[in-house]
C-alpha cells in the first residue's frame, strides 16, 4: 500500500525554517520567534545604551526598540533594524564604527588592540603637530570628516628645558624635587629655603602651570621648566 507524502515524511510539517532579519545591513538567522532589543544589539555588537530602530514602511515612523521589548521575527516581511547615530573613524588605517558622539582614549586603545607601550595620536592636517590622545581623554567623533588615529612606540627619552638648559630625561614623569636637582644640583630641605617651579609646553588640558612640593607632571618632549630658589631667612 502506497503512503501519501505526509505519511511518508511525518516530520516534514514540523521542520522549522530559520527566521531571517537584518541589522545595520547585515543578515542574521535565528530559530527564536522573539528577540528582545537587548538580544538584537548583542547579536550585532551594538552597545546596549544605543537606540535601535525597526524600519517601518512609510508613512509610518520607525519604531524605537527598547532593550526589554520583544520583537516578533516571524511576521511575513523581513525585519530591518538600524541605528540613527553611527560614526566612522580609523585606527591604524583600519575602519571602525562607533555609536556615540564621544570616545575615550582607552576605548580607542582597546578597539585597536594597541599595546600599553604605544602612544595614540590623532592625525592632524599636514604641517601641524599630531595630537596625542591620553587614555582618559575624550574625543568628539562628530566633527567634520573621519578621525584617523594611529599608534607609535613611546619614546624612551625626552629632551626637557630646565632654566634654559636642555636635559635628557628617560622617565615618563618628573617631580618637583627632581626638577630642583636638575636646576641647582641638589635639593635643600631647609625650611628657610623655598623653590618655585613653573612649566609650559606640557600636555593638554593643562599645558602650563605651577608645581608644588611633592607634585609630579607627565613629561613631554621639549617641555620647558623654570625653577627659582628663594631664601626665607
Amino acid at each position: 500500500m502506497k503512503l501519501d507524502d505526509h505519511q511518508g515524511n511525518p516530520h516534514s510539517q514540523n521542520q522549522k525554517v530559520p527566521l531571517k532579519f537584518i541589522i545595520e545591513g547585515k543578515e542574521y538567522e535565528t530559530f527564536d520567534q522573539y528577540k528582545t532589543g537587548a538580544e538584537l544589539k548583542q547579536i550585532a555588537g551594538i552597545p546596549l545604551d544605543t537606540e535601535l530602530f525597526l524600519s517601518i514602511s512609510k508613512p509610518y515612523d520607525d519604531e524605537l526598540i527598547e532593550n526589554e521589548k520583544q520583537v516578533n521575527l516571524a511576521r511575513p516581511e523581513t525585519e530591518y533594524f538600524f541605528v540613527k547615530k553611527k560614526l566612522q573613524f580609523f585606527i591604524n588605517n583600519k575602519p571602525f564604527t562607533w555609536y556615540k558622539q564621544y570616545i575615550r582614549g582607552v576605548q580607542i586603545r582597546e578597539l585597536g588592540n594597541i599595546s600599553a607601550e604605544d602612544d595614540i595620536f590623532l592625525d592632524i592636517k599636514e604641517g601641524w603637530q599630531d595630537d596625542q590622545i591620553l587614555d582618559d581623554e575624550v574625543v568628539d567623533l562628530a566633527r567634520p570628516g573621519k578621525e584617523k588615529f594611529f599608534s607609535k612606540l613611546k619614546p624612551t627619552e625626552f629632551t626637557i628645558i630646565v632654566n634654559a638648559r636642555p636635559h635628557i630625561w628617560k622617565e615618563a614623569n618628573i617631580s618637583f624635587e627632581q626638577l630642583v636637582v636638575l636646576a641647582f644640583g641638589s635639593y635643600d630641605n631647609n625650611p628657610n629655603k623655598g623653590y618655585t617651579v613653573t612649566y609650559s609646553r606640557g600636555w593638554e588640558p593643562k599645558p602650563e602651570g605651577t608645581m608644588v612640593k611633592g607634585s609630579v607632571v607627565r613629561v613631554k618632549n621639549k617641555m620647558i621648566f623654570d625653577v627659582t630658589a628663594t631664601d626665607k631667612s
